[in-house]
């Protein structure tokens, strides 16, 4: 091992030196005003720290990658689904697929407990359970052939318990794409700019993938630069077309949008991921990353203040007007995939595997990729913790709490512990060129005004109605990209599934098997969104409050998964690395789970607020938010619906857990008796970098081999 040099020395003792000022000010700060900068400084330093250190001793020291083994993507390419992929392109796909809407949205709700909570969460989750699930959970899929997570754990775990974590890895990931797709229906549904800007970045997708597999292969650089000059020619270009005649033609009602939405995932999922699914991906990577940095640097040359508070009543009392339940565990669910998310670990199972060309690139790609989705759930948490907390929770409370007029949504707010004028209210939504922002819940429009606050304080007032616009369209943009590769994603989980009964599916690339896979996937989820874009409290809507939990439940099979592959591989010392995070994981989401299901609150437990609701109609009242009596008996099946669907995945997960600590125990005590179903060793052809930047080791590297390829 090489000695550090004093350089470097030097240059990571100030890295550890301002992560450790920015933890010092939030903790000790009281009763005085706090500057965002010093959450950016925490988050940067803690992430630096993480991905030099900790990520490089579990990638090498835990995992042992192997550069000289071939890839999936290597041995099995066939140009759709397995193809050796650009690391950068990679990188760029694989953030675009996890960064869904929770990094956006669940950080915003959780202010609700004070900026504290959610940054510890936010910073220490990732570091410890949400980038190392996803890196171990990449390294191991690609050496099982790109296997999706419910099929590695039929395969290690047995039959029984894998059954269990196929079920519900599969019925989480339609859950998880319907909320999706709602939440881009809800930001695309009568704009035009937004419509057409991502609209466009699908042909300009399709002449990247063209230019780097036919044109000029290998030109990362020459079609980054083609990429981001026409998006950014989009996104202008949007704006006008909002104000122009075209403006109707791109103005979509939310059942239009659905019918494309599913044709599109449909078309993403059976297309070569090299045509469209990987450049369009990178291509949106682009926004994504360049408006978080963007947004930092705003914050470090305006230096906003926390005007929340670090740690807010409701965090103890559990009654927030937000969301109900104390801050342990609802900060946690809430937060979601900012810190550790299940989602993830489908995709780091199901298209990544598949394209990675080195086992070495796992630790840039898995942790790293996880560490630039907790930086944007730690900028939506600045975003929501600057603005007026009046404001905040007039946002952010429902209708029914805050009413309809900004009257009295300030007496309301006033109710909370805060204050703000009506004029105040009205002066928000007029500078955002909006009619009302009172009950805009969700989290996007509080994010979107905190994004406009910031970036307005840097190019003038006149522009904070643009920046807020820009940063609606910009979060469907985010969001759409973890739609249609976990679409994708989904295809592959189900033909794993088929595959046990009917062997040709079990090839994630015959066509006939992909096609009937992808229409059902598509169909499910499809089906569950287009009722709940006509039904307020169906389809959709009925499933979007087991959203969070689903998916921390998701992580435990993924974390018991990943534990259970550490030690039949002969990891057991290391094992600790996934094993701590399971406990806390399902600690944390089996209390939530069961408080769902049994808690006598009724804005906490289903059961409760169905027998409340059921009890309103027979005495003929009609409660919120429910409107008419056909309400009443909507929100009755749902909360049944909910309250059975979060005990039935509770119950597969502990099963799950379950049976992987018995494999693990019969392994501990005879190791002979363990099988893995790891691909065999074939040494790689292929010569590419670690990292994002080739190392002076990996260019001569390179340049040797280039001679011996030639003919």
């Amino acid at each position: 091992m090489r000695r550090a040099n004093p350089r470097t020395i030097v240059v990571w003792s100030l890295v550890a030196l301002v992560g450790a000022a920015g933890w010092s000010v939030l903790a000790l700060a009281r009763d005085e005003e706090v500057s965002a900068a010093w959450m950016v400084a925490a988050a940067l330093g803690s992430y630096a720290i993480a991905y030099r250190f900790y990520a490089k001793f579990v990638a090498y020291r835990v995992l042992k990658v192997d550069r000289t083994r071939a890839t999936p993507a290597e041995r099995l390419d066939n140009g759709i689904d397995f193809h050796p992929t650009d690391r950068r392109v990679l990188l760029g796909h694989h953030f675009a697929a996890i960064a869904g809407a929770g990094p956006l949205v669940g950080p915003v709700l959780a202010a609700q407990m004070g900026y504290l909570p959610g940054t510890i969460w936010i910073i220490t989750g990732v570091i410890f359970a949400g980038a190392v699930q996803d890196m171990v959970v990449l390294f191991f899929s690609t050496r099982r052939d790109g296997k999706s997570l419910g099929q590695m754990a039929r395969e290690e775990i047995g039959p029984f318990g894998g059954a269990a974590a196929l079920l519900a890895a599969f019925a989480i990931m339609i859950i998880l794409l319907g909320v999706l797709a709602l939440v881009i229906v809800n930001a695309l549904a009568e704009s035009p700019w937004g419509t057409f800007s991502i609209a466009m970045t699908v042909p300009i997708a399709l002449l990247m993938g063209f230019y780097l597999r036919v044109l000029r292969p290998g030109r990362v650089t020459e079609v980054s630069l083609i990429g981001i000059a026409l998006l950014l020619l989009a996104l202008v270009a949007g704006r006008w077309v909002a104000e122009s005649s075209l403006a109707d033609t791109f103005t979509l009602a939310p059942s239009t949008l659905v019918i494309w939405l599913v044709a599109y995932g449909f078309i993403a999922s059976i297309l070569p991921v090299w045509m469209l699914l990987a450049p369009r991906d990178y291509l949106s990577t682009f926004m994504k990353i360049g408006t978080i940095l963007l947004l930092a640097l705003g914050v470090v040359l305006t230096l906003p203040t926390l005007k929340m508070d670090p740690v807010t009543d409701f965090a103890s009392r559990g009654d927030g007007p937000v969301f109900a339940g104390s801050l342990f565990p609802f900060v946690f669910i809430t937060i979601a995939c900012g810190a550790l998310s299940g989602f993830h670990a489908l995709i780091s199972s199901g298209t990544t595997p598949k394209m990675i060309q080195k086992e070495t690139q796992v630790r840039m790609v898995g942790y790293g990729s996880m560490l630039m989705e907790s930086a944007v759930a730690i900028m939506a948490l600045v975003a929501a913790s600057i603005i007026d907390p009046g404001l905040f929770f007039a946002m952010n409370a429902p209708a029914g709490v805050v009413g309809d007029t900004v009257q009295e949504a300030s007496k309301a707010v006033a109710n909370f512990g805060y204050s703000i004028s009506p004029a105040d209210l009205a002066r928000a939504a007029e500078q955002v060129e909006e009619e009302s922002l009172l009950s805009r819940t969700g989290g996007a429009p509080t994010l979107a005004i905190g994004v406009s606050e910031i970036f307005s304080k840097v190019t003038g007032d006149a522009m904070r109605a643009f920046w807020y616009h820009f940063a609606i369209m910009f979060e469907a943009l985010f969001i759409l990209t973890a739609l249609d590769a976990g679409t994708r994603v989904g295809r592959f989980m189900l033909q794993d599934m088929l595959g046990n009964v009917h062997k040709p599916f079990g090839n994630v690339s015959w066509k006939p098997g992909l096609i009937l896979t992808s229409a059902a996937v598509t169909g499910l989820w499809g089906y569950f969104l287009w009722v709940g874009v006509h039904e307020p409290l169906g389809g959709i809507n009925q499933l979007f409050p087991i959203f969070g939990i689903a998916n921390q439940l998701l992580a435990a099979v993924a974390l018991a998964v990943c534990t259970t592959l550490l030690v039949k591989s002969g990891r057991l010392k290391w094992a600790w690395i996934t094993a701590v995070p399971l406990a806390w994981d399902a600690t944390v989401t089996l209390t939530a789970s069961w408080q769902k299901v049994f808690s006598s609150d009724p804005r906490v437990g289903f059961f409760q607020q169905r027998s409340d609701y059921q009890d309103a109609i027979e005495a003929g009242t009609v409660l919120p938010p429910a409107k008419t009596m056909d309400d009443m008996h909507t929100v009755v099946t749902n909360s049944t619906v909910d309250g059975v669907i979060s005990a039935v995945l509770a119950l597969l997960i502990v099963v799950v857990i379950l049976d992987a600590g018995r494999v693990c125990l019969r392994h501990i005590r005879d190791p002979h008796a363990s099988r893995l179903s790891e691909a065999p060793y074939v040494e790689s052809r292929l010569t590419a970098p670690d990292g994002l930047f080739a190392t002076r080791e990996e260019k001569q590297r390179a340049s040797e081999q280039e001679p011996a390829a030639r003919p």
